[in-house]
């Protein structure tokens, strides 16, 4: 009689070993978490070193801190004008964010859901438009803003950030619409249903862990964004968070590594908080919607 051919392969039971666990699990994970939080922790360290210690490396460990000291966000928060830069980014990027994911739902929901003719050539140039640089954009949005009368104002931003904040949130939205079953949408039309009731009522509830997954990004881009704060804000008074620690700590060749440190730390908790809260539907997000 023959004998029944044996499987040699073991599967996962392979990493139920220490050594492989530590080999395959634990060193990676190690790595990838000190590469992505040893600069919180750096800038947090440098936000409470005293002066004296932040350059006398022969005297004082660079990787902690003795005598920590609170003068360096004192000094941020009331002898600089980094709450006026932080409330101005927080408006910005909300109201941009706003009128992005409006701007984008429509857009995602045409494209994917109407099925025009050249709708697909459409989502692809709308993507395009996400890829050009903000370098090469910059400069005839300079000549619009000037020529509106809106230079030096939250509101130049606010127009402009969607420029290339709605491109992107378009083609993410488009691919979540894509997940969400044609099926419901025609039982909705048979029922009598208009398109816009289709949209708010089936569509967008839905449809929700994928618009905080676009709401999230465009938030944080908003946030991070560089190249238009410096271009359309020129008063101290209007800038942004990345424009006003950079421009105003910055004096020379004298860098105020405290005070800079600490800018960019808070400056960061915002975001790292938004991405706390919504953690799960941005997970969800990114498996897809509603299964056939």
């Amino acid at each position: 009689m023959a004998e029944t051919p044996q499987d040699d392969i073991v599967g996962m039971e392979q990493f139920n070993s220490l050594p492989r666990r530590v080999v395959v699990t634990y060193i990676p994970l190690a790595i990838f978490v000190f590469v992505l939080l040893f600069p919180f922790y750096w800038m947090a360290i440098t936000a409470i070193k005293p002066d004296h210690q932040l350059t006398n490396y022969n005297d004082y460990s660079p990787f902690w801190v003795v005598q920590p000291t609170l003068d360096h966000i004192k000094f941020l928060f009331f002898e600089t004008s980094y709450p006026g830069w932080l409330w101005n980014t927080v408006v910005v990027s909300v109201a941009s964010t706003v009128i992005a994911l409006a701007a984008s739902v429509f857009a995602a929901y045409a494209i994917e859901r109407l099925r025009f003719t050249g709708a697909r050539v459409t989502g692809l140039l709308i993507f395009l438009a996400y890829l050009v640089p903000p370098s090469i954009l910059f400069i005839p949005l300079a000549f619009i803003v000037f020529q509106v009368g809106i230079f030096d104002s939250r509101l130049a931003l606010i127009l402009t950030y969607p420029t290339f904040l709605i491109p992107f949130c378009t083609w993410l939205l488009m691919g979540y619409f894509r997940s969400i079953p044609f099926e419901l949408e025609e039982s909705a039309l048979v029922d009598g249903a208009t398109r816009w009731q289709i949209l708010t009522k089936v569509i967008l509830p839905l449809a929700v862990p994928g618009l905080i997954s676009a709401g999230i990004f465009a938030f944080t881009l908003s946030w991070n964004e560089f190249i238009y704060a410096l271009t359309f804000i020129s008063s101290s008074e209007n800038k942004t968070v990345p424009v006003g620690v950079l421009t105003e700590l910055v004096r020379g060749d004298i860098y105020e590594w405290g005070a800079l440190m600490s800018g960019a730390l808070v400056g960061s908790l915002p975001v790292v908080i938004l991405y706390s809260f919504f953690v799960d539907y941005y997970v969800s997000s990114m498996t897809g919607a509603v299964k056939e």
